[in-house]
Formats: structure tokens, sequence, C-alpha cells
């Protein structure tokens, strides 16, 4: 069981805020590859196309109704007509209010559905993608994927869809009934579609890429946001706060005109549309006069176009807004299909392995591997440890110490060579049930937002009481919890703020202890401990131990002499490996390094 990661990736590659390209401005093959999200709700969806088709039906006839009134019942006095068929517009009127209200309320249960799905799945694919793409992304863009381009994609799927399908069928109703009421006033006040078209055309146009520059401005200001507060502290140390803001003003500003000028473009279009309505409306009122002057048409024609004008357009305002929601869920969805696309480079077999007992031999031949193509940070590395033995690793900064810890924990797979656990390619192991015999102790120590109880028993929900406990007075670090006013109820704050760094260390120490696995790593785990607390779990660590492989990464010589094997790394290959005391007398890198550390506190060491 894995009992603690930190961010360790060795080089973050930094990649741009601006990664989205242009594309398409509606692409079928997104939607269909997003529409089976839709599929568990298709009893749901079929009841919102029936309620669409139900509203639509009820609003084309409501104007017909009023034709009936004024020529069927007003001119010819029939009172009896007349309350009839006003029992009838008002039925229509209250049908249309709740097949209207039922189809909002269907579409926004489908939709929170589909968002929390789409949610989970990126979750999930997130979980099982390697460390190497969590190093290579910017934290908060990512977080803009999972939170608004998921938000704006299920606009587009469960209401989008309906919307567009109810509109077009009032559309081409209102055309249909219009025409058949009177062709020639139907033809007349048809006459302003063609500029309607035109102005679609040129928003669509210049919409296209103002939208897709808006998902390219939130993903920027989101992932500059959280790396900024991520790294405040250091922001502050180094009096940068002016520069960072900045920073921040520039994408936010860029953010602010992204949204202008798409907003602009709505607000332009969707008056040219009302003014067209106007026109529509005009060209019906003098036509429509002139007719029933002439007694070519009736009053209650004119006035059942008149309604059906307004009708008309309505739908068009409402395509247009979804036209804006497509912009966004287009350039949305793409990045989310990219994301979903992205293969996980550790996967485990068809057949994989999963160890039915696991004592703890590592074993590296001839290992080479590299973060990137043509840059290896391992050359050729062989060594092994049997189980139950510590080996130390040690060397410059860069080295390959922490490459060789994330090797073992499977968190890359190596590119030629072989790593063999218990005899077995870990390749051909199961990632899970391997990790389950291990923990590590990064040396950044990460803790979640929760009590300390929570944290220590993090990589086993089901420990008991005594056993948290027991885990953490292995480790010393009971001393400094039992001074807490809340004790193991201590809530960490975000960052563990309420904590010292060698306090979030002792922790992230239980924690690995509480999961009792066969295989330990350390990783610096006590480079930011002072040295009296060093002393106290130096001997806690002897009996930690105790039993299994561990593998400790360290800067403090002093902190591995009693280490059965010490490696150490330079530029990527094992220059030397032996005890503390050989390794003394070999006058290598390894005794450099002690005298370099010791040379201030004592005479370095003789040969013998």
């Amino acid at each position: 069981m894995i009992g603690s990661t930190g961010h360790m990736g060795p080089r973050r590659a930094m990649h741009g805020f601006a990664v989205e390209q242009d594309g398409k401005a509606f692409d079928p093959k997104t939607v269909r590859r997003l529409l089976p999200f839709l599929s568990p709700y298709r009893g749901r969806m079929a009841a919102a196309i029936l309620l669409m088709l139900c509203s639509t039906g009820l609003s084309l006839l409501v104007p017909y109704l009023l034709k009936v009134a004024i020529d069927g019942n007003i001119t010819r006095n029939d009172l009896p007509g007349l309350v009839r068929t006003s029992a009838l517009l008002v039925a229509a009127y209250a049908g249309a209010f709740l097949s209207e209200m039922g189809l909002r309320y269907t579409l926004s249960w489908v939709g929170q559905r589909v968002l929390a799905t789409l949610r989970e799945k990126l979750f999930a694919h997130l979980q099982a993608l390697h460390l190497g793409y969590h190093d290579r992304h910017i934290v908060g863009v990512t977080v803009s994927r999972v939170i608004n381009d998921v938000g704006v994609m299920n606009d587009l799927l469960s209401q989008g869809i309906v919307t567009v399908l109810g509109d077009s069928l009032l559309l081409a109703g209102t055309v249909v009934i219009m025409l058949s009421l009177d062709p020639v006033l139907a033809l007349l006040s048809f006459t302003v579609i063609p500029v309607m078209f035109l102005a679609t055309r040129i928003f669509s146009t210049r919409a296209k890429s103002a939208f897709r520059r808006t998902r390219k401005s939130v993903a920027s200001i989101v992932g500059d946001l959280a790396e900024d507060i991520s790294g405040m502290r250091v922001i502050q140390a180094f009096a940068q706060e002016s520069r960072s803001r900045e920073r921040f003003d520039r994408f936010n500003q860029d953010n602010r005109d992204a949204n202008i000028r798409a907003m602009t473009l709505s607000f332009a279009f969707l008056p040219a549309v009302d003014f067209l309505g106007i026109a529509a409306t005009a060209i019906v009122l003098l036509a429509g006069g002139l007719s029933v002057a002439h007694h070519t048409a009736t009053l209650g024609v004119v006035v059942a176009f008149l309604s059906y004008v307004s009708q008309f357009f309505q739908p068009i305002r409402e395509l247009s807004q979804i036209y804006n929601t497509a912009q966004a869920a287009m350039a949305g969805g793409e990045q989310i299909l990219d994301l979903l696309d992205t293969e996980p480079e550790v996967t485990d077999p068809v057949d994989a392995r999963e160890l039915s007992s696991f004592a703890g031999n590592i074993e590296f031949d001839d290992v080479v591997f590299s973060y990137e193509a043509d840059s290896p940070v391992l050359r050729h590395v062989s060594f092994a440890v049997p189980a139950g033995t510590t080996v130390a690793l040690v060397g410059p900064t860069g080295a390959g110490k922490t490459s060789i810890a994330n090797i073992i924990s499977r968190f890359y797979d190596i590119d030629s060579g072989s790593v063999l656990v218990d005899g077995l390619d870990l390749r051909t192991l199961s990632a899970a049930a391997y990790r389950r015999h291990l923990a590590i102790v990064p040396q950044d120590p990460f803790l979640f937002a929760g009590t300390i109880r929570e944290n220590v028993r993090f990589g086993v929900p089901e420990a008991g009481e005594e056993q948290m406990r027991e885990a953490c007075r292995r480790v010393k670090a009971d001393r400094f919890i039992e001074l807490l006013p809340d004790g193991y109820d201590t809530v960490i704050q975000e960052s563990a703020a309420n904590l010292s760094v060698g306090q979030r260390q002792l922790l992230c120490l239980a924690r690995a202890v509480i999961c009792d696995p066969k295989i330990l790593i350390l990783d610096e785990a006590t480079a930011n401990i002072d040295s009296a607390t060093e002393a106290l779990i130096q001997s806690a660590l002897e009996d930690v131990f105790s039993g299994r492989t561990a593998v400790v990464i360290a800067h403090r010589l002093s902190t591995v002499r009693s280490a059965d094997n010490i490696l150490v790394i330079d530029g990527g290959r094992i220059v030397q490996q032996g005890t503390h005391n050989a390794l003394l007398q070999q006058r290598g890198l390894y005794r450099r390094l002690y005298e370099t550390q010791f040379m201030n506190r004592a005479a370095p060491p003789s040969d013998g």
C-alpha cells in the first residue's frame, strides 16, 4: 500500500497555457463520442423529447386559437363558442407551461448526472495516468478541464440537443402553418430570412475563434492561479508579489478581453435578430392591414400571423445562444477527449499476476531509463537488494536516486533491461496489488485535508485506534501530537500550514508504518527533521526496517551508516557500492561526500 506520494517529477516541463488549436465550429465526431454518456438516461431523454413535442405543439396551437376566437366566434357573435375557445386557449397555455416546466426539470436531472459521470470518468482516468503526465501538465489547467470544460460540454449534451430539436420543430411548424393560412403574407414576412442567414453566418464565423479563445484563457487563468497559490510561500519569500500579480493580471485581462469579444458578438447578434423580428412584424401589419381592407384576409389571420412572427424569431434567438454553447462545448469537448485519449504509459498486462506471497527481493538488471527520449537518467544500472535488507542510495543532486525509487514503485516503466521483484518482472505484476506491499515516504511531505487520525490511517482506513497510535509511537510522532489541543483530532489546514515540516514528515512516516509494508522507500525522509528528532527516529527506524526491504535515499550520510549496502549514484550510474566503512576506505566519491559533510565536525577519518 502506498503510504504517501509527493510531487517528485525530475524536471517538470512547463508547457504553455495556450495549448488549444482552432478546429471545427461544430464537430459531429466530438458529439458522437460524448453521446454515450447520455445512454444510461435514455428513458428520461425520451420523456424530455415527449415533453418538448407537447410544449412545441401547444405553442403552435395558441396563435391558431386566437384566429378561431376572432374569425369564428367574435365576428359571428358566438358567445358559447368563444367561451369554449377561451377555455381551450387557457388549457393550451397551462399545458405548455407544465410541459416546459417538466422539460426543464428532466433536462436538469439528466444534466447533473451526466456532469457527475463525466467528472468521475475524468478523475478516474487522471488517477490511472502515470506520474509523468502530471509532471508535464499544470495542475490548474487540468482542474479547468474537469470543472469548466465538463460543465459547458454537459450543457450541450443534456440541454442543447433537445433545445435544438424543439426550436427546429417550432420553426418548421410555424412556417408550415403560416403558409397554410396565407401563402402571400407568409412569403412577405419571410423576406427578412436571407438577411437573418447572412447575420448568422457572420456571427458564427467570428464566434468560432472568439469562444475558443475564451476556453484557452479560462484554462490559463485557473492554471496560473493554482500555481501561484501553491507557491505563495516562495513568492512572498522573494518579495515577488508585484511580478506575480502582473503575470496574473495579464492572464486575467486576456480572459476579460476574450469574454468581452465573445459577448460583444452575442450582444450584437441578438439585437439584430430582434430588429429583423420587428421588421417582419411591420411587414405583417402593413401587408395584413391592406389585405383586411381589401377583404383578401381576415383580421383573425393577421392577429395569428403577428403571434407566429413573434414566435418565429424566439427559437432563432435561442438557437443563437445554443450556438454560443456549442462553440464553447466543442473547444472544451476536444480537450476532454484529448485527456481521455491520453494512454497511461504504465499499464498492467492482460494476465497480470498477483503475488500470493511476497518476500521483497528487488533486482535491477542493466536498467536504462529516461523521462524524455534520448535523455537517459539511468544508464545500465544493475544491483540486488535481498529481502529484509536495507540499501541506501547516495550521490549528488540529479544523479538518479529518486528515479530508482520511482521505478521500484512502478510509477514509471523502464526503457530497457529488467526490474525483478521476487524473481518476477515487475511489469508482469498487477501494479495495484504490488503497491499494497509497498510504502513510500517522500522528501516533500504531503498531507490531505482532514484530521491527523485520518491522515495516518489513509493507507489502511480500517485500522483500529490502537494500531494508529502504535504507528505514531514507533516513529516518535505521538510526542508532538499529544501536545496539540485536539490531539489526534487536530484538523490539518490547507498545505498543512499548522504543522512544521518536520511534524508533517513524522506523520508521513507513521502513515507508511501503519501499512506494514514489505518494501519501504524513504526519499530523504529525515531531511527536514532537526538533529534531536532525527536521533530519536533513527533508533525507531531500526525497528521499522526489521524484516522489511528498505530503500533509503539520503543526502545526510550519517543516516545510512548502518545500511547493509550503499549504492553511490553519479550521472545515472552506480560508481561505488558497499558498506559505510568499506566505501570510506576506497577514497572515492562516497568518501569525498562524507568528508565534505563532516569536515567542520571532525578530522577526516583514517584509511583504517
